[in-house]
């Protein structure tokens, strides 16, 4: 499957969005926008600078959970975002990656 440049921004292959099964996961991958999604978390990581997925999530409080947190993996394979190897802990006390914009 070929990829699609969104505003110099490569978009995410709906394939890689849902398990392939049960067929309600193709329809739910292909109901959303992954690309923008990226781009309004990527624009998030910016503007906090280097940050965890809580400081992140919190900027989208209306958001699914995993709407936002799936897009880390995107951002990450394209190079948009990287891991600085830093962990900080979260709201439950774990620790969460530090990422930063690139």
């Amino acid at each position: 499957m070929t990829t699609q440049k969104y505003m110099n921004f490569e978009t995410t292959p709906v394939h890689h969005l849902h398990r392939g099964d049960p067929d309600t996961s193709v329809e739910a991958a292909e109901s959303i926008d992954p690309t923008r999604l990226e781009l309004m978390v990527l624009g998030v990581i910016r503007r906090l600078g280097p940050c965890i997925s809580d400081e992140v999530r919190e900027q989208f409080p209306g958001a699914a959970y995993s709407s936002i947190t799936a897009r880390y993996r995107a951002l990450l394979d394209k190079g948009m975002v990287r891991d600085t190897g830093q962990r900080r802990p979260g709201k439950s006390g774990r620790g969460q990656r530090v990422m930063e914009a690139v």
